[in-house]
Order: C-alpha cells, then structure tokens, then sequence
C-alpha cells in the first residue's frame, strides 16, 4: 500500500481547488498552477482534502499514486506559501547582483553572467544587502522550476574541491581534496 498517496491532502483557507476529470487546477493567494494528472489516477474534493484514488494494486498504478499525491501536495503548498532556494557563492571577487528582474552575477570569468528568471514563470530573485552580494534568493510557486533555476545557476560555477570556490546551496557540504603534497 502506498503510504504517501493514502494521506489526503488539506486545503488550506485561502486556496481553490478545482478538478475536471483529470485537469486540476489550484488557485491560491501567490498564484495558479494547474497539471494532468495520469487517467487512471482518481482525484476527488472530500471534506476539505484532496483524495487521490488508484485503481489496482499494480506496480505502475502504485507508483503514480504517491506521485500525484505529492505533486498536487506541492502544488497547494506553492501557491499558499511558495517555495523558495538559497544559494551561496564563495570565492574572491565572485557576487550577484539585481537588474531589474534578472541576476548579473561576477564569476571569475572575463564578462558577467546575466540571468533570467524563465518566461512565463514567476520565479524572482533576491539578493539580500547585508550578505553583499553572496546568497541568493530563488523563490516561486512551482516547486519544479524553483529548483531547476537553482540548479541551473549552480551549474555555470559548480564549488570546485579545492579552496571550495563556486556557487553551492545553502547548507551543502563539499568533499575537500588537499593539494599536492611538495617536495620533503
């Protein structure tokens, strides 16, 4: 039995949940995300919880059924409260910076590096005064494209094994490799 796609799940307040075969679409205070879900995957309004109802016991149905759970979970917990990644950047002389919507970033190479959030998205970057230019904010309603900017962004500087140099998420922890050894 599916642990995960047996919870329902809550409604909050201010959240909209609206269903139509299997379109569903949910309406809250930062935004709207709709999705398909899988045809054979049953989702139903009950009492103010989401349901999500498969239709055997096979492997593949076991499957999408955890998985739409957690992706409708997502979704109302997108547009309630959001999500949102920080990223650090470590290194001399390596700092990000607003213009405008997009991130224009210093990282090592010989011009800067421009970002943009994704069209049609409503990712907005942060960078907040007092860390000068060395976290970054990444914050959306969609949990999948907040996290694929984030890795995005890490990706034009991923924190080499050396000095650590490079952009990492908040809370990673890099493997340290030392040096040569010299000579005696």
């Amino acid at each position: 039995m599916s642990r995960i796609g047996n919870q329902p799940v809550a409604i909050p307040d201010k959240v909209k949940v609206d269903v139509k075969g299997s379109q569903v679409t949910v309406n809250g205070p930062k935004g709207k995300l709709e999705m398909n879900a899988h045809y054979d995957m049953a989702v139903e309004v009950e009492d103010g919880n989401i349901v999500v109802k498969r239709p055997t016991d096979q492997k593949q149905h076991k499957a999408l059924h955890g998985l739409t759970r957690a992706l409708i979970a997502n979704m109302v917990t997108g547009v309630s409260e959001g999500f949102r990644i920080t990223l650090e950047i470590e290194g001399v002389g390596y700092q990000a910076q607003l213009q405008g919507n997009n991130l224009n970033m210093k990282l090592g190479f010989s011009h800067e590096v421009i970002v943009e959030p994704p069209a049609g998205s409503e990712i907005k970057f942060d960078v907040p005064k007092e860390s000068r230019g060395r976290v970054i904010h990444i914050d959306g309603i969609d949990k999948q494209t907040v996290g694929q900017v984030a890795a995005n962004i890490r990706s034009l500087r991923p924190p080499e094994p050396y000095k650590g140099k490079g952009i990492r998420y908040q809370g990673e922890q890099i493997t340290r490799k030392a040096g040569k050894a010299g000579k005696k």
